[in-house]
């Protein structure tokens, strides 16, 4: 156990699925986000490669001059995923409730979360499965910024500063036994949280961790 019971727990304990229920055609991030986490794709993604996207929406933020053999999109709201025009397929289903990922064995060859890792409670539950349905070789980029759906985020999460946090995502990866030791990419304004705090702007801090499976 990567949590103690009191970490997990959210502030508003109803059901996520009703959270979620109406669609949010936004974007919860920033432009200079998106734009960093596009070509961070562009560098660790293939061509012609099989693509999970965990806990989508709308938007992938996938390159648009990249062609994928398959993307597959997971979420909490349908509507959204049926506008999200990268997707081949996908599912809504609710991982604090059930953890086990629908997907067979060794299937993908990348998986990517941009800003939802914040709110799994049971993200060792889910680090195992991620591990599970990847190829070996397979990589996996976990994104997120200082942003999230307050009330929705786990305890530990909503404690943490920005660099326990970053500590917190790798230390998902390292109770994997496979996964290889993460990398952290990490562009931060010094003033962006207090231009952010004093309503100036100052851009959102960008913040992905990136581990492979072993052979």
């Amino acid at each position: 156990m990567i949590l103690y019971p009191d970490q997990r727990t959210k502030l508003d304990t109803t059901e996520d699925t009703l959270f979620y229920a109406v669609p949010r055609f936004v974007t919860h991030v920033d432009d200079s986000f998106i734009h960093q986490l596009t070509n961070l794709y562009r560098q660790v993604l293939q061509t012609q490669t099989k693509v999970l996207d965990l806990m989508s929406s709308w938007v992938s933020h996938l390159p648009s001059e990249m062609t994928f053999a398959h993307v597959e999109g997971h979420g909490m709201n349908q509507e959204e995923l049926s506008k999200n025009l990268r997707l081949d397929h996908f599912f809504v289903q609710d991982l604090n409730i059930n953890p086990h990922i629908p997907l067979p064995d060794q299937t993908f060859d990348a998986i990517i979360n941009c800003v939802s890792v914040q709110y799994l409670q049971y993200p060792d539950a889910i680090f195992h499965e991620i591990y599970r349905i990847l190829k070996p070789g397979g990589v996996v980029v976990i994104s997120f910024s200082n942003r999230m759906f307050y009330q929705k985020a786990i305890q530990i999460w909503r404690e943490s500063t920005e660099p326990q946090r970053l500590a917190l995502v790798q230390s998902y990866f390292k109770s994997v036994p496979g996964f290889t030791s993460p990398n952290v990419v990490a562009n931060v304004s010094p003033t962006s949280g207090i231009r952010q705090w004093l309503g100036m702007g100052g851009g959102d801090p960008f913040y992905a961790i990136i581990a492979h499976r072993k052979e």
